[in-house]
């Protein structure tokens, strides 16, 4: 008896383990904001002057101005013509989406700026680990994504193109792969 009750319960937990699962999948499958694309998602600034605001409207005070096109960034939310983006060092507001591409982008290992002289990210000739260097990055280098494959992004940066390890980069999430 009590060994039936067990294998009910065990049953019974592997079945919903195995719903919260799909509904997770589902949830993050669904994660769309009004403008039918997947929040959050990476883009770039179009425009050298953007203005990053505190509110979605240009009645809303200028806390931030970037100054350099392409520079990479994360759609976290939307409101209209709106977007609340994220910068690689954390930054947050708002700004219109006229003033952002979907073309990709991605920093080199910003997290490790504050590591000191010696610290570099690997542009490889292939998607290995094996593969001869390329260039060494510093980081905070942007590059211009071409593609990535989940592991490996092609990527370009004043010159020097190759395959960057996606671990290394903010600009692409983990496992995400896009041509």
């Amino acid at each position: 008896m009590r060994s039936k009750v067990l294998k009910s319960c065990l049953a019974v937990a592997i079945a919903l383990t195995t719903s919260m699962a799909a509904l997770e999948l589902a949830h993050a499958q669904a994660a769309k904001g009004p403008s039918g694309l997947p929040l959050p998602r990476f883009v770039t600034l179009k425009s050298k002057r953007v203005n990053l605001r505190i509110g979605p409207g240009t009645d809303y005070a200028v806390s931030w101005m970037y100054l350099k096109s392409g520079l990479p960034v994360e759609i976290i939310q939307e409101y209209d013509n709106w977007r609340r983006i994220r910068d690689a060092d954390g930054t947050e507001g708002w700004v219109n989406q006229s003033l952002l591409s979907g073309q990709r982008a991605a920093i080199a290992a910003p997290w490790m700026k504050t590591k000191g002289k010696g610290v570099y990210v690997n542009l490889r000739r292939e998607a290995l680990p094996s593969a001869s260097v390329v260039a060494k990055l510093e980081p905070g280098v942007m590059l211009t994504i071409g593609e990535c494959n989940g592991d490996w992004c092609r990527a370009e940066t004043d010159g020097a193109s190759g395959w960057v390890a996606q671990s290394e980069i903010w600009g692409a999430y983990p496992g995400e792969a896009f041509k």
